[in-house]
């Protein structure tokens, strides 16, 4: 896979309409030429600048009867998902709107104009989603003509069956000036999803891209706003994969954001290292029980990863590390992002690339790329967080975190989605009522509000008290480093007595099982901790490497329980499990 393309452009939030993509690298452009581009755009776009959209809309509306879903009438899988959609979201089922559409992923410009983009516009024109009056003439692509004034959709949600992205076509190249300066941007490839976030702002130049008005605009007036659809896509490699999306994300609704925070700094660029960064920043004040990883590789399959609420990283080709372990999985409502040019080209496979691998391991919302967008038009990771935190649905934030639209990001979930619907205090309030697997990390987040405010105290007692009543791995692990680093080694070990008595371990907390073994030897109970690795060295999935590291540990501690049998048996199977010398 190619290293991450990045292209600088110097971009004020209050004019990302005019200013985003024309820059040229690393400078702002000069005054003038900025007032020249923002007539320019003016001239697109026409008169149709209208109120705001998304959160600035009046709070009371009902956004689920506001959602259109479009399915493709060839597919009884698609048509399924929007069946699916609207019964639990509650819209309308005349809001499904059912075109035959091809069934590839990949369609050309005269097929999407034939096929999705004319018949779409014409139906929504029709049904007063958008408020257009249509012309006569047909620009050079095939789309006739409207004068656009307003759009009262909230969401348009392409379902699974709807094609992915489009080819390049040669035969419709042409300039657009300032945009197709540079050489890379001379393509009209792009997602599906991303040219219809235009369909309130017909006849738009197809080569290049088209700054997105709503990026990092937290306070728009009225008159920064042109109509843009938001859009969102419930796909993945099977049908079932995409109707599991809106049920995580309902589920994770009415529970809360349970589980622990990840970030993978990859140290390539300093631009997306920063994003990454910020988005650790943010945890942390989220009070999120978060790993760091900042080492060049991802993160290995080796690492702590259990109950991977939200993941932020970068950069590879194709899902690994912990996330590529036999049968793991994500808990409800988990966010993962991963920045990688080409990390959506398909959604029909498990393990190629990141969207398609990451749905299919249970992962509620993502983004994605169908075609390379260059790093900064790219879902920026922690305006996305931002939004998100602040209340904002999926689709709002992946729409404030994206610079330009008509390119190649998609957005992939529930676009009403809000994780964080329920606050931590009411998590708290209904602990025994959680999933009680998850409902530790609530706990956690309360323990680490606790030691920012100098409550260490009542944090460790928080945790007692929750341990006893409910035992956890993740929390005895926490409360046992707790104690033993107040050098109550004791305590620590009763932390994690329970851990012995497991007899198995999810894929997710192969490593935190191993965390806890290895503190309980360090806590003096070597014994107990020869348990424990035999518990986590029965699980018949562990991939070779991670096994073969583990015997050698778990034959040190068997050595220090004096517990010899044992320890000569695993050093025997170590040693059966060393891969073969190359010819």
């Amino acid at each position: 896979m190619p290293a991450p393309h990045r292209r600088t452009f110097a971009v004020s939030p209050k004019r990302a309409a005019v200013e985003a993509g024309a820059a040229i690298p690393g400078r702002r452009l000069p005054h003038g030429r900025r007032r020249s581009l923002r007539w320019r755009w003016c001239l697109i776009v026409g008169v149709g600048l209208f109120e705001a959209t998304g959160l600035a809309r009046a709070a009371d509306e009902n956004l689920a009867a506001r959602v259109v879903l479009l399915a493709n009438s060839d597919d009884p899988d698609s048509l399924r998902i929007a069946r699916h959609y609207a019964e639990v979201r509650g819209v309308p089922a005349a809001n499904i709107i059912a075109l035959k559409l091809p069934l590839a992923e990949t369609i050309s410009w005269r097929e999407f104009v034939a096929t999705l983009w004319e018949p779409l516009l014409e139906r929504l024109v029709r049904e007063k989603w958008i408020d257009a009056i249509p012309m006569t003439t047909i620009d050079v692509v095939g789309r006739h003509k409207y004068a656009v004034h307003d759009t009262r959709i909230a969401a348009l949600v392409t379902c699974r069956g709807v094609p992915l992205k489009i080819a390049h076509d040669p035969d419709l190249a042409a300039e657009s000036l300032p945009f197709t300066s540079r050489r890379e941007f001379r393509t009209n490839a792009g997602a599906v999803d991303s040219e219809l976030s235009m369909l309130a702002f017909p006849n738009y130049p197809i080569n290049a891209f088209v700054p997105n008005p709503l990026f990092q605009n937290e306070h728009p007036a009225p008159f920064e706003f042109v109509p843009i659809v938001k859009v969102s896509r419930l796909d993945g490699p099977t049908a079932d994969d995409a109707l599991a999306l809106v049920d995580r994300a309902v589920e994770a609704e009415r529970n809360g954001l349970l589980g622990r925070a990840y970030v993978d700094i990859a140290r390539r660029d300093e631009v997306g290292d920063a994003w990454l960064e910020g988005v650790a920043r943010q945890l942390a004040a989220l009070d999120f029980d978060t790993d760091v990883d900042r080492a060049p590789a991802t993160i290995p399959a080796s690492a702590r990863f259990d109950a991977p609420a939200l993941y932020f990283g970068w950069y590879t080709g194709d899902l690994d590390g912990p996330m590529a372990l036999p049968g793991f999985r994500f808990p409800p409502g988990a966010i993962a992002l991963h920045i990688h040019s080409f990390s959506a080209s398909t959604l029909r496979t498990s393990n190629r690339g990141w969207v398609g691998p990451l749905v299919a391991r249970g992962v509620t919302a993502t983004v994605g790329n169908v075609y390379e967008p260059y790093l900064e038009f790219t879902h920026r990771p922690d305006l996305l967080l931002r939004a998100l935190t602040r209340g904002a649905t999926f689709v709002d934030a992946a729409y404030f975190s994206l610079q330009v639209l008509s390119w190649q990001a998609i957005v992939i979930g529930d676009p009403l989605y809000r994780p964080f619907a329920v606050p931590l205090e009411e998590q708290l309030k209904n602990l025994p009522r959680l999933p009680p697997r998850l409902a530790a990390y609530a706990v956690l987040r309360r323990m680490h509000e606790l030691d920012e405010a100098h409550e260490t105290t009542e944090a460790t007692a928080l945790a007692i008290s929750a341990q006893r009543q409910a035992p956890s791995l993740a929390l005895g692990v926490a409360l046992a480093r707790r104690l033993r680093a107040g050098g109550d080694d004791a305590g620590a070990a009763n932390a994690l007595g329970f851990v012995p008595l497991l007899q198995s371990f999810r894929a997710d907390e192969w490593a935190l099982a191993r965390e806890a073994v290895l503190l309980l030897e360090a806590c003096g109970r070597p014994a107990r901790a020869v348990d424990g690795w035999r518990a986590l060295l029965a699980e018949r999935n562990l991939p070779g490497e991670l096994r073969r590291a583990w015997l050698r540990e778990a034959n040190k501690t068997a050595l220090a329980a004096n517990d010899f049998e044992q320890a000569r048996a695993w050093e025997k199977e170590a040693d059966a499990l060393v891969t073969p010398a190359k010819e």
